[in-house]
């Protein structure tokens, strides 16, 4: 099992899931909807924007430099005295829940964005569950799922995304049937009902059981597939139109010199 408390090391997706986001004042975590998570920065009641700046800061330098979370600590530490903040929860708990929080969905947004590349899937068409919730506190339906072994496009990976709760350090691999049935793979997908969840502005969700209100949506999913998007139009017009040295190309030939 995974220590919840060991930074996998960065990664170019991960980092630009990241980077992408903007800083939104929030009093609480689930003001926002699931999908605005993916394009907003929010530590729940850190209304100030120079507060939220430097959370936002010391969870970058995490995610890009790979920093522990004692060194997160330690920057905290020094946020909290800087501005007064008086935060909800006991010291550990909110320190890891920000830390892991964030490096867990932002590396979840990065497998994604590699793991729906078209040429991986042409050669490992299947996506295997790993359970890694670590020792303390592992979620029984999490330990079950260890070894589900679907086709990439299985709805089932839509509605149970990695991570799909707070602490949760599951992860999806890509696979080959082969590699999947020397893993011991199981190969039907995983049916243990839902549960209804109204959220602060009265949208009432049906969420899998096994998964947390608010992690019923795959990181970096709308990111991903509007990069994909772009990248084939750019290849598209590139084929109607193949430049000169580059001159055809608006991104190129804009540009000042």
């Amino acid at each position: 099992m995974l220590d919840p408390d060991i930074q996998r090391l960065p990664f170019e997706e991960q980092i630009k899931y990241f980077l992408a986001k903007l800083n939104i004042p929030t009093e609480r975590w689930d003001s926002l909807s699931a999908e605005m998570h993916d394009h907003a920065f929010a530590v729940a009641g850190a209304m100030q924007a120079d507060l939220l700046a430097d959370l936002r800061e010391a969870v970058n330098s995490a995610i890009t430099d790979g920093t522990s979370i004692d060194q997160f600590r330690a920057s905290f530490d020094t946020i909290v005295q800087k501005y007064g903040w008086d935060y909800t929860g006991g010291y550990d708990w909110r320190t890891r829940l920000i830390y892991t929080t964030n490096l867990s969905t932002s590396y979840g947004a990065g497998r994604y964005q590699q793991l729906t590349d078209p040429d991986l899937l042409r050669v490992m068409p299947l996506r295997m569950w790993k359970h890694a919730d670590g020792v303390h506190n592992p979620r029984p339906l999490h330990v079950a799922w260890d070894g589900v072994t679907l086709p990439a496009g299985h709805p089932w990976w839509v509605t149970h995304p990695c991570p799909c709760g707070f602490g949760c350090h599951c992860r999806q691999i890509a696979v080959t049937e082969a590699q999947a049935r020397r893993k011991g793979g199981k190969f039907d997908a995983p049916d243990d009902g839902y549960y209804s969840y109204t959220d602060p502005r009265g949208v009432q969700h049906r969420i899998p059981n096994g998964v947390d209100p608010g992690w019923d949506h795959i990181p970096g999913k709308d990111q991903a597939e509007q990069d994909r998007a772009m990248l084939a139009e750019k290849e598209e017009r590139l084929k109607s139109e193949p430049y000169q040295d580059g001159l055809n190309d608006p991104d190129i030939r804009d540009k000042p010199a």
